[in-house]
């Protein structure tokens, strides 16, 4: 799930907020950095079990429409294809999912409960519920269809939801999006009779090492990086230069001259990224500057310690 350009946002994030903290103890800052790429597990997990939530809060809709004193037709007889579909009961009986949920003791639905009721209002006022709900029986490709789509344009995008999740982690606003994907691209691989397979945090361990490292190896050699900065930036009063440019710089210039197994291109091309979207509008083209000139330079002087072809 988490991409060598989400980590490298991670740990920028937990450099800046040290830099801006009083607090000096690396292995704190390091716990924050870990604590924030788990969490954003936890989002994964909330977001899956909020699917199964809503079907459950559907199926209690219709059990009360039944209890009413003057019940319609409708109401004795209800169209159970939504509270029945197959591809949200897999979720809801998936015993990964399950202990995962109990294990980090998610239960935020159950305390929020508003936000699975503003969710099943906007499905089921939706043309997708009602073209769905035009039968009474489906297939699992129909269901599996239709649970795709309710997530990627009802719950996915729900303001109201985005606004809850900003409001109980701030990082989770920059995760969103990819776990956004990471859950679809989990439901289009479901199939019918077996428990889709939960998504892992880190494709593998060599992703959480490169997390640890880039920060340790960032914020230990902070003096000698800022003096690799030296001179590269003539143009620029070091006061004009934003805290967050100067992070990138010293993140690259670390990847440089650290990593030898990460291609140049590939280091200036992810911090330029990064820039774009998280820094000043003119940030990009300075820091594409400081660090063609840097490479150039560390090329020059055999400074590059690259390992395998097309690193340089």
């Amino acid at each position: 799930m988490l991409t060598r350009r989400h980590i490298r946002v991670k740990v920028m994030q937990s450099l800046y907020a040290y830099s801006q903290s009083e607090n000096d103890n690396l292995k704190t800052e390091e716990k924050f950095l870990l604590k924030s790429m788990d969490e954003m597990y936890d989002l994964y997990l909330l977001l899956l079990d909020l699917i199964v939530e809503i079907k459950d809060h559907a199926e209690d809709y219709l059990e009360k429409a039944q209890q009413k004193h003057l019940p319609s037709e409708e109401d004795v007889d209800p169209n159970r294809k939504f509270v029945n579909n197959e591809l949200i009961a897999q979720l809801k009986q998936n015993r990964s999912l399950n202990i995962a949920l109990e294990g980090r003791k998610l239960n935020n639905w159950k305390n929020d409960d508003e936000y699975v009721e503003i969710l099943w209002s906007e499905i089921r006022n939706s043309d997708l519920y009602k073209n769905y709900m035009a039968t009474r029986t489906s297939s699992f490709k129909e269901d599996k269809e239709f649970g795709i789509a309710i997530f990627r344009e009802i719950i996915a995008p729900n303001d109201k939801l985005y606004d809850y999740l900003e409001d109980k982690k701030i990082t989770w606003v920059d995760d969103l999006p990819l776990v956004n994907t990471a859950i679809v691209k989990m439901l289009q691989k479901a199939s019918a009779g077996k428990d889709q397979a939960l998504t892992r945090l880190f494709k593998s361990s060599d992703d959480r090492d490169y997390a640890v490292e880039l920060f340790r190896k960032t914020l230990l050699n902070d003096t000698s990086l800022a003096k690799e900065m030296e001179g590269k930036t003539p143009n620029w009063d070091k006061e004009r230069i934003a805290d967050l440019d100067t992070i990138l710089i010293k993140m690259a210039i670390c990847e440089f001259l650290k990593f030898p197994s990460i291609p140049v291109k590939v280091t200036i091309n992810e911090y330029l990224e990064i820039a774009k979207e998280y820094s000043t509008p003119k940030s990009s083209i300075f820091i594409n500057g400081v660090l063609d000139k840097l490479s150039k330079e560390y090329s020059e002087n055999s400074k590059l310690n690259k390992m395998g072809r097309g690193l340089m």
